[in-house]
């Protein structure tokens, strides 16, 4: 059973919900907010809060333009196909996102091919990347036209891409002819946690995927900040994968709340994690963001007995547990899944 907070977030039920930043739920004032919106026919552009919030995060990341999509996956999917080409080569790195969770997306949608290089935990290393790039030109070779990179990554545990290897990937790929694609579906957290701007971020990237549904708790929405004329590409793309939308100024309208309201918190959901980590014994300096990792687990028999108390985890792996903070827990829903979450592995561990 679901319920509304009149003044908080909303609710789901008592449980304490930590497999995803993605279930948060409307608050009662972005509810209000989209039921207020000011809507038109989005295909057509002329939906003005739709309008007005591609303006607002084109201008955020020091991008020309802006698309508002359904989800991370539409936004990077074709933010990849904006900048290679049928028979080219995306490279990234194993655990990537874009490479692990999307279906193999680039290659059943857009014949791209992709390679991917191991990385220490999702570490960004741009020497790494770099020695792996096959040149244009080779008939031998498939071209690297691209290079995904995640930003905070999540099977890295939410870690913050290091500034120096975003700059050194960069400005190498402008001397060679290949393109960097972020996906950044949490990189506002990525923002906060280092104090590195959103436009720093947007301006060592050709194009981005920004997620509006995960810790800043929009219900639905990313968006694809690129140049102008990427974007009236993107548009096309978005039409024929079946992304067109119509009044969806009612969505708009809720990203725009959580811009204004639910950006600055998001050092509230590193605060708990790392709080959650100290009770769990985890180290706290590995916690960057507001993903914390329990290693060495049984994670069925820990998610399981966790969600027979009321905490509800992720399962990375048959020995890893995710556990992620976001907008619907409060201080008292850590402290709670603190303590069941240590009684229960307390208890298997002892087995």
């Amino acid at each position: 059973m679901y319920g509304i907070d009149t003044d908080g977030p909303a609710t789901r039920g008592d449980a304490v919900d930590l497999r995803s930043d993605t279930l948060t739920r409307p608050t009662p004032a972005m509810r209000r907010a989209m039921a207020e919106a000011e809507v038109g026919d989005d295909v057509y552009r002329e939906d003005p809060t739709v309008n007005a919030l591609e303006e607002r995060v084109a201008e955020l990341f020091g991008h020309e333009a802006a698309l508002f999509v359904p989800s991370g996956t539409m936004g990077n999917q074709i933010g990849l196909r904006l900048v290679c080409e049928p028979g080219q080569e995306v490279l990234g790195d194993a655990d990537a996102h874009v490479l692990t969770y999307e279906m193999g997306a680039a290659a059943a949608l857009f014949g791209l091919s992709s390679r991917t290089v191991v990385s220490e935990g999702g570490r960004l290393s741009a020497d790494q990347l770099i020695a792996q790039v096959r040149p244009h030109g080779d008939w031998h070779l498939t071209a690297t036209a691209a290079i995904a990179v995640e930003n905070t990554h999540n099977r890295g545990g939410g870690l913050v891409q290091p500034l120096t290897e975003l700059e050194r990937l960069f400005a190498w790929s402008r001397t060679a002819g290949v393109n960097v694609h972020l996906d950044g579906a949490r990189v506002f957290n990525a923002s906060v946690a280092s104090g590195v701007p959103l436009a720093t971020y947007g301006r060592l990237a050709d194009t981005a995927s920004v997620c509006l549904s995960k810790g800043l708790g929009a219900p639905i929405g990313s968006v694809l900040v690129a140049n102008a004329e990427r974007i009236a590409a993107a548009r096309l793309w978005r039409k024929r994968l079946g992304g067109g939308m119509r009044q969806v100024g009612v969505l708009a309208a809720a990203a725009h709340h959580a811009l204004d309201h639910h950006l600055d918190r998001l050092a509230t959901d590193h605060e708990h994690a790392r709080l959650l980590a100290e009770r769990l014994g985890v180290d706290p300096t590995t916690v960057e963001t507001n993903m914390v990792v329990v290693d060495d687990v049984p994670a069925p028999a820990v998610a399981e007995a966790a969600k027979a108390q009321g905490v509800l985890v992720g399962q990375v792996s048959a020995r890893r547990v995710r556990l992620v903070t976001h907008l619907d827990v409060d201080r008292d829903g850590v402290e709670r899944a603190a303590k069941v979450l240590t009684q229960v592995i307390g208890d298997l561990a002892g087995h």
